[in-house]
């Protein structure tokens, strides 16, 4: 059976089918107008018992594991959320997943208002801190920049990825096939890239219907939901699993690079993969035709940085210099290995190694479709995205 042969349904995956309960009136239901509503616009007493209660730990829970795997997460990526009595609880922008259990990187929101913002296309549903319930949010953060996706998906738990394996099927020109063929029988939805925000969350509702618990977001990641977190995240791990080809060897830098990096702001990555795809010169000339998803474009610059074939760290950066480019925190030696700045965040060091990770499973026969300009200045534009590069600066700090 080949790497994206269609699997039939087995016993564990028939145990992710949709309960009977989660199929009326979603949006009703997740916005608290049915049994067990709140009145009123002050939630911050419900959503302190949502925090208190064991469905908010095992999120968290869930959120940590998942963000401790470069495979699934890197850096600030991903976000996860829960829903309950007119509450949803989503990670704030710029945290960390792998965090979750250790630290305060929750946001409360005002289901009810948020959903309503994002039917009507105000401005609101693209500021969700504007729909934050103040009084339970302890840390004055922003709510993710995808807050409004999570709002229009019915299920109380939503879990967004990064994982490499689905953005390496997600970034193919027919990825759309991939996907029905991988994951049709689970009810998986293909949405083409939209910017994430509110157009992403239109795009999505678009395409789904009441029982949809499966998204591939293309040119992005995954989106699994489910009953409670267990259940979505069974639902993630085998669509990971299932879209995840045996991943090329990674490799050791050729001796030469230290001698290109001597002097220089750079060190080697450590990141076996990242030298594999710099010493493959037909998987390096896709990967550095663009750039693919948008965190590569928010922590690393859009496109990929490689030195010419004599150039050293120094002479290749001072010639990005020269048109008006700053240094580049990925600079790659083809034939040689990958370098990156010794000042780099432990976000762009980490979505560096995935750069690495996504490439090693490519399709070396799928045409791959890349963001446009406009896209990447788009990202690189984005006040929501300014705002994670300054938190994951402060960090590091």
């Amino acid at each position: 059976m080949g790497a994206h042969a269609r699997r039939h349904p087995g016993p564990t995956d028939q145990a992710w089918a949709v309960p009977e309960r989660e199929r009326a009136c979603p949006l009703c239901r997740l916005a608290g107008s049915e049994g067990g509503g709140v009145s009123g616009r002050d939630l911050s007493d419900t959503a302190e018992l949502l925090r208190a209660s064991p469905a908010f730990a095992a999120l968290c829970q869930v959120s940590a594991r998942l963000g401790a795997d470069p495979l699934q997460v890197q850096g600030p990526g991903g976000n996860t959320s829960l829903k309950r009595d007119g509450v949803m609880w989503i990670k704030a922008s710029g945290t960390w997943l792998a965090d979750a259990t250790d630290s305060d990187v929750m946001v409360p929101v005002d289901l009810d208002s948020l959903i309503q913002a994002v039917a009507a296309g105000e401005d609101s549903a693209e500021r969700p801190v504007e729909h934050a319930i103040a009084a339970a949010n302890r840390r004055g953060l922003r709510p993710s920049i995808e807050t409004a996706v999570h709002a229009v998906l019915s299920h109380p738990v939503v879990l967004h990825t990064h994982c490499v394996a689905t953005i390496a099927v997600a970034l193919r020109q027919d990825a759309a096939e991939v996907v029905a063929e991988c994951l049709g029988d689970l009810g998986a939805v293909f949405v083409p890239y939209v910017q994430p925000g509110l157009d992403l969350a239109h795009a999505i509702q678009q395409r789904i219907g009441p029982e949809t618990r499966l998204i591939v977001l293309g040119n992005h990641g995954l989106v699994a939901a489910g009953a409670d977190a267990a259940d979505a995240e069974a639902l993630l791990r085998t669509a990971s699993a299932r879209l995840d080809r045996r991943p090329a060897a990674g490799d050791a830098p050729h001796p030469d690079l230290e001698v290109r990096l001597a002097g220089s702001d750079y060190v080697a990555a450590d990141a076996p993969r990242l030298h594999a795809l710099a010493r493959d010169p037909d998987c390096l000339e896709v990967m550095a035709a663009g750039s693919y998803y948008p965190d590569h474009v928010v922590f690393l610059g859009p496109r990929v940085a490689c030195a010419g074939s004599e150039e050293t760290a120094p002479t290749a950066a001072a010639r990005l210099a020269e048109t008006g480019n700053a240094p580049p925190p990925l600079l790659i030696f083809p034939g040689l290995g990958a370098a990156i700045r010794q000042d780099a965040s432990a976000s762009t060091r980490a979505l560096a190694a995935c750069l690495g990770e996504v490439a090693a499973r490519l399709d070396p026969g799928a045409p791959c479709r890349a963001l446009t300009t406009d896209e990447e200045a788009a990202l690189m534009g984005w006040e929501a995205e300014a705002y994670r590069r300054k938190l994951d600066a402060a960090r590091d700090g």
